[in-house]
């Protein structure tokens, strides 16, 4: 194990930390916020252990794919406890394991909050809270890649890790210039949408949160009604954004290169695409009769399933009084998520079609014992390491998904309430049903469950592997 080259990652996170919360020091300046001290505080201390960190020897340059888990699992794990530090400091969220949990909820773009109300909370945090969503959603590690020269070829390791999708490729040749477009695109769909909040009348700091919100599929909203209170064209804006950030970003840089034949051939984004309107379809035939007209009922539709399915978050009606049918629709959706490839979490659409086809394939082994059969996806063979992976990454997840259940069981709250809690969490989706519906929150838990529910946000973003990978014995042999 090389631990000079994770300590010296680790260190570069530190000091990007520190410049990501410069803006919300700029915020707290704007408003005259006493808040921004403890950003300030925060920012200070990531700074020096930062240089302390990247200074230090390496010890060789060499990183391989054990390196690369671990780095960032503990880079993720470091960047929440330090993110969290302004929170407590400033005494708007008192509790470190609260602090922990609200922030590990924005890196992760997940969205569940401990927060009764967040109105009162100061701009400074606010907009720090906000934009936790959009540093998590493309992943911290990607954006180092971008910037710093790390460890050359092996680098690669760090994206694998990182991105979402049961695997992981270069768009060109270098990591680094891979890493750069992802941003460019990132950042160009972010600006994006923000001009067109900012056409609707919406207020620069609201618009710009919801920016991060809706880039990151976090949903960290900075009202109490998270997007309800935003009129008809602001909602359908959102609700465009976050499909759109479901969508795989390599889909964006075929388009942008006019490669159209090759991205009309992705059967991910076409079976993405059609789970979206089957759902709404489906879920505004279920409500039509709760709202004043089919327009209403269709567009209301249209952002619940968008929201939940790119496990965004955002809430415009409290969904959790919809019909059982409608409701029903919305937590499937939670568990399949969005595009590999995309800021947004769930078991990914890519590994359900890999998983409906091995099944396929499967009943035709049975059928016909000596057929010879390849599983296929856009015209290439799946790789069987890749059907392997993505077999070993349900149970895994399956496994952490019941004992996780079992354990905030604990608490003694309705099987809905638990059940949902950790499909909200270990999906990055943000509110579940009954006690931690959209207008509920998770501030009933107990320390323990939170606990929990925060390692369920972590493992889920990571995909399960790199966070796990840590408690193997394996991991850490010579």
């Amino acid at each position: 194990m090389n631990y000079g080259i994770i300590t010296y990652i680790i260190g570069w996170v530190l000091n990007f930390e520190a410049l990501f919360m410069a803006p919300a020091c700029l915020v707290a300046v704007v408003y005259q916020e006493k808040e921004g001290f403890s950003l300030f505080a925060v920012m200070l201390l990531c700074l020096v252990l930062g240089v302390l960190l990247t200074r230090k020897k390496r010890g060789g340059k060499s990183m391989y794919a054990r390196e690369g888990f671990v780095a960032v699992a503990l880079c993720w794990i470091v960047l929440s406890a330090f993110g969290a530090l302004p929170f407590v400091i400033a005494g708007s969220i008192p509790s470190y394991i609260d602090a922990l949990f609200e922030v590990v909820s924005g890196f992760t773009t997940t969205g569940s909050s401990i927060l009764p109300e967040v109105e009162s909370m100061p701009h400074c945090l606010l907009f720090w809270r906000s934009f936790t969503h959009w540093i998590g959603g493309m992943g911290v590690l990607v954006f180092l890649m971008a910037i710093l020269p790390l460890t050359g070829g092996s680098s690669m390791y760090l994206m694998k890790a990182e991105s979402p999708g049961p695997s992981v490729g270069k768009l060109v040749p270098k990591v680094k210039s891979t890493a750069m477009l992802l941003y460019k695109m990132y950042l160009g769909l972010s600006i994006l949408q923000l001009v067109f909040l900012l056409l609707g009348g919406m207020p620069l700091f609201d618009s710009i949160t919801t920016m991060f919100g809706t880039a990151g599929t976090g949903g960290f909203g900075i009202k109490n009604d998270s997007i309800g209170g935003y009129s008809t064209y602001i909602q359908v804006v959102v609700t465009v954004f976050m499909i759109l950030f479901g969508v795989n970003f390599n889909i964006y840089y075929l388009l942008l290169k006019c490669r159209f034949k090759e991205a009309a051939k992705s059967a991910e984004v076409r079976i993405y695409f059609a789970i979206i309107l089957c759902s709404i379809i489906l879920i505004t035939i279920n409500i039509s009769g709760m709202f004043p007209s089919v327009w209403k009922a269709l567009q209301q539709s249209a952002f619940q399933v968008g929201s939940i399915i790119t496990t965004t978050g955002f809430a415009t009606t409290d969904f959790d009084l919809w019909p059982s049918f409608s409701k029903t629709i919305l937590v499937l959706l939670m568990f399949i998520g969005a595009c590999a490839g995309s800021t947004g979490g769930g078991i990914k659409v890519s590994r359900i079609v890999i998983l409906f086809k091995s099944i396929l394939k499967e009943l035709d082994v049975i059928v016909h014992p000596h057929n010879v059969k390849k599983l296929k996806m856009d015209g290439r063979i799946v790789e069987h390491s890749v059907v392997r992976s993505v077999n070993v990454f349900l149970v895994s997840y399956l496994f952490i998904f019941a004992i996780s259940v079992l354990l905030i069981s604990l608490d003694n709250f309705d099987f809905t309430t638990n059940f949902t809690a950790v499909a909200a969490t270990i999906n990055n989706i943000g509110p579940g049903l009954e006690m931690v519906g959209p207008t509920q929150n998770f501030g009933m838990f107990s320390n323990f469950s939170k606990i929990v529910l925060t390692f369920d946000m972590l493992v889920g973003r990571l995909e399960l592997f790199p966070l796990l990978i840590l408690f193997s014995k394996n991991t850490w042999s010579k």
